[in-house]
């Protein structure tokens, strides 16, 4: 059985930076029809949906993690401390012991009683955009909305919303080797300055529990067992990490999607009950914020005839896999039968806050459906980069309120 570094493989250079909005497009379209698996800088990038799910549900490889603090010699200190803390980077019978006393905190039902809240962040930050309806989308309400959301999930003062998004911001950069390299010192006083926060945000709600996901943390039990400080401390810090960069990210796609599309806003507008889940669903299919996911091997692995050996770096790719049986178009009416994405992983290590961020993101559509007569594009878009969080830099937007 060949080892995968034996083969002929096409090539994709999954880092460059230049790799943004429609040149994104187009190269991930060039690599349809070049077989299951294609060679990167890195390691690999696996292309179809199987293949995709079975290195994400694997034992046999984790997320790299670990692995990217050994190489940029991130042996101890606070961001060390981090990646061993985050829930992506714990495994086997640890992990499954956090899950269990995790999920009843962020289950579907947990998730909607923030939704009133959501909805008036929405009010709020509609009402505070320009009367003639010009923006920029992202920095006037994609970004402060998921942060805002946060806050109040996490029973955090809102007025310490904007420090939630920076900490993010920055903490996220431990996934980019660029950052790593260039920004580190700056990294490692963003966790210094949440860890600090988020110990007194604990003692509060200890000390006067309420109706937020901390205070359900500090509660959980499981047989016997519970959640100690530092567990909660970096579970919650792992909510702040995923829950606003990607609802940001993902919310400014789903407007955007929708902005060029004025017949699937159409339809919305119609029937936003019914069709915003459907439109945040068709969204995270066709532009997900998480377009390659990285695991590792710890162990060999034989997969459709080809070994591949411990340490190899494989990438999964959320785009193709999402767009298998379904195609390029962006119909947020079209049955896509019960076909998985893979935008928020799968296995042990599917996304915590998924519940929560679906919740946010269809309650943000539902309310922009509701309010606005029309939304158009007041210029170019303009995209990040695909390493790490996929998002958009400014989205500039014309609304019409109905």
């Amino acid at each position: 059985m060949p080892a995968i570094t034996e083969l002929d493989l096409p090539s994709f250079d999954y880092t460059d930076q230049s790799l943004r909005g429609e040149g994104y497009r187009e190269a991930m379209r060039a690599l349809e029809g070049q077989g299951w698996i294609v060679s990167g800088p890195l390691g690999f990038l696996v292309l179809d949906r199987e293949a995709g799910e079975f290195f994400l549900r694997t034992k046999s490889a984790v997320f790299p993690g670990l692995t990217i603090a050994e190489l940029f010699g991130i042996d101890d200190g606070p961001l060390r401390e981090e990646i061993e803390g985050n829930v992506i980077n714990v495994n086997g019978d640890d992990h499954r012991r956090l899950r269990n006393l995790v999920n009843p905190a962020l289950s579907p039902r947990a998730a909607d009683r923030h939704r009133p809240a959501m909805r008036g962040f929405l009010e709020q930050l509609l009402g505070a955009l320009p009367a003639d309806g010009r923006c920029e989308f992202v920095e006037a309400f994609a970004k402060p909305y998921p942060s805002l959301s946060i806050a109040h999930v996490l029973g955090a003062p809102l007025e310490d919303a904007p420090r939630l998004h920076e900490w993010s911001n920055w903490i996220q950069r431990q996934f980019d080797a660029a950052s790593l390299v260039s920004e580190r010192a700056r990294i490692e006083r963003a966790v210094v300055e949440a860890y600090a926060y988020l110990d007194e945000l604990l003692e509060r709600r200890r000390a006067d529990p309420g109706p937020d996901v901390i205070s359900d943390l500090l509660a959980a039990e499981d047989a016997g067992d519970r959640l100690s400080h530092a567990e909660v401390r970096d579970l919650v810090l792992d909510l702040i990490l995923g829950g606003i960069d990607t609802a940001q990210s993902q919310l400014s796609h789903t407007v955007r999607l929708l902005a060029e599309h004025p017949d699937q806003w159409a339809a919305l507008r119609e029937r936003p009950d019914e069709l915003a889940p459907a439109a945040v669903e068709e969204a995270l299919r066709h532009e997900p914020v998480t377009p390659f996911t990285a695991r590792i091997t710890v162990e060999p692995v034989e997969y459709r005839g080809v070994t591949f050996p411990p340490g190899t770096v494989v990438m999964v790719s959320a785009w193709h896999a999402n767009r298998e049986g379904a195609g390029e178009d962006f119909d947020i009416t079209a049955d896509r039968g019960k076909a998985r994405i893979l935008t928020f992983g799968a296995g042990i290590h599917y996304c915590v806050g998924a519940n929560l961020a679906r919740a946010e993101l269809q309650e943000a559509i539902a309310f922009l459906a509701r309010r606005l007569e029309a939304v158009e594009l007041d210029g170019a878009p303009r995209y990040g980069t695909i390493t790490g969080i996929y998002g958009m830099d400014a989205l500039p937007l014309r609304l019409t309120r109905a």
